[in-house]
């Protein structure tokens, strides 16, 4: 399969969780609004979502993905043994992991957002839903390991698929059951536990359609595997790349949590528009790259690797500069049409939307850090992306000093955004001086064409908009409105694309691609 055509499996599956996750957040900002109650149901999923992308999607994923193609090659027998094996040792440790979670919850809501100490009341229940939520992070993390080596085996479409049960769990637990009790957020809380059973099922079900059985080792035996202690190795420099990112984000939560009431909610809902686009490329186009960078520089064939990060990198520059664009442009009407609603005011909506625009700046570079960064992991390569990402987190705390004083909560956004952007020039400078990635020819044209076809849909946003007060429309007038102005702004940016010469063909997989 394709690089555009796996992509396209994923994107599309994506865009339904996408969807789904839309709604979700809509009945939620509609029944909650934005309160101190919702900062420390944010707070407190955060703290095992974090951990999640530190351990699960993050670390653990970028050391296993290159081992796994390794073994593969090795026979079938070897690799079901490896995977049991790899099984064993991480069930164990973020079995761990949930229960000092659960014993260190105050410490931990401390850490993330020590200014809610300013609010006993919402302190307390964001400990209590940290307790609860924790364990989150044991399925995840098994949901982590099942998904690595679906798509290592190119099944795409579960690992893809399964978000979209969360955002279900979410769905029906805010319909029927939070206005049923007496604290509601508890609701979200049951879902969270819900949603992560169901994605864990889901996948373990998919293995075994495939063949392979997961099967519990002893952890001495696990540990004495060789391959297991080399993924554990790739690992530790790897959880401080990942690892630095995540700081970022507890730095950034516990500055927003002494913004006021209201402050770590409207940069969540901001954070979701910006997924968007994020999931629907990056995510995407990073989940299909990493197993066959892997396996091309596994066979040593230098000239796959090079197209595959060339033609990733060109769909990057195709989507992100128009989608940035956009966001910026069409923040207020995105999160007045999403969001608006009984208990998410105007204010509220224009507080998001200052925060939809700072991310917007750094758009291409959050993109692009899900295409380079998997060309050092494929290459076993974790320290480099771990020393950018080090110098990054510079760049967004020194960019804060100046952004919050300026702009408070959308100045985190802001810094997040320009940190992205800094990381993912200086990884793609390096792959360049190392000769690891030569720009295949067309590349001035191709820039040329996008920020020319950017400029004109740009600027066709912002006069289209000159009259309009968003919050004061009714829903219907609001949702026909994004509808029409988001058609209307990809016809005109792909109708000035086909004028300058760009053509569908582009996007075909070129010799040595499949």
């Amino acid at each position: 399969m394709s690089l555009l055509k796996s992509a396209a499996t994923v994107s599309g599956l994506t865009l339904v969780s996408r969807i789904t996750g839309v709604i979700r957040d809509m009945l939620i900002a509609r029944f909650f609004g934005a309160t101190a109650e919702t900062d420390a149901f944010y707070v407190a999923f955060r703290l095992p979502n974090m951990l999640r992308r530190l351990f699960a999607e993050g670390a653990f994923q970028q050391a296993f993905v290159p081992m796994l193609a390794d073994v593969k090659e090795r026979g079938e027998d070897r690799t079901g043994e490896f995977i049991n094996h790899v099984f064993s040792v991480l069930a164990a440790a973020v079995l761990a992991a949930s229960a000092l979670g659960v014993l260190a919850a105050p410490v931990l809501v401390w850490l993330i957002a020590s200014g809610m100490r300013a609010d006993p009341e919402a302190f307390t229940l964001a400990v209590g839903l940290t307790r609860f939520m924790f364990p989150y992070i044991a399925f995840m993390s098994l949901v982590a390991l099942a998904a690595s080596v679906l798509n290592t085996w190119k099944r795409f479409a579960v690992p893809a698929a399964t978000p979209v049960l969360l955002n279900l769990s979410f769905i029906v637990f805010t319909v029927l059951l939070a206005p049923r009790l007496d604290e509601p957020v508890w609701a979200l809380a049951a879902a969270v536990i819900v949603g992560g059973v169901l994605q864990l099922g889901t996948q373990l079900l998919a293995l075994r359609r495939l063949g392979i059985r997961i099967r519990p080792r002893g952890l001495r035996s696990s540990l004495a595997d060789g391959d297991v202690r080399r993924v554990l190795r790739l690992m530790v420099p790897a959880l401080f790349g990942v690892g630095v990112a995540q700081l970022s984000i507890l730095i950034n939560t516990n500055i927003a949590s002494h913004l006021g009431r209201g402050a770590v909610t409207w940069l969540n809902y901001a954070d979701r528009l910006m997924e968007f686009p994020t999931a629907l490329l990056g995510v995407a186009l990073g989940t299909v790259l990493l197993p066959g960078l892997s396996s091309a520089f596994a066979k040593g064939d230098t000239v796959r690797y090079n197209l595959l990060l060339d033609r990733g990198l060109r769909l990057v520059v195709l989507v992100a500069v128009p989608a940035a664009v956009g966001l910026w442009l069409t923040a207020e009407a995105l999160v007045s049409f999403l969001f608006q609603g009984k208990n998410f005011t105007p204010a509220d909506v224009s507080q998001t939307a200052l925060a939809v625009v700072g991310y917007s700046v750094g758009l291409i570079g959050l993109i692009a850090l899900k295409i380079v960064a998997p060309a050092f992991y494929a290459r076993k390569d974790i320290r480099t992306p771990v020393k950018t990402a080090f110098w990054s987190l510079i760049v967004v705390q020194l960019v804060n000093l100046v952004s919050v004083p300026l702009f408070s909560h959308a100045g985190l956004a802001l810094s997040v955004g320009l940190g992205s952007v800094f990381n993912a020039s200086v990884l793609l400078l390096t792959l360049r001086r190392r000769g690891i990635y030569m720009p295949l020819p067309g590349w001035t044209k191709s820039l040329a064409r996008t920020a020319l076809a950017s400029a004109v849909m740009g600027a066709a946003l912002w006069w289209g908009q000159t009259f309009l007060e968003w919050t004061s429309l009714s829903w219907t007038v609001r949702a026909a409105g994004v509808l029409v102005m988001v058609a209307a702004a990809a016809v005109l940016y792909f109708g000035v694309m086909f004028a300058a010469g760009w053509r569908l063909s582009e996007l075909r997989p070129a010799r040595g691609e499949d």
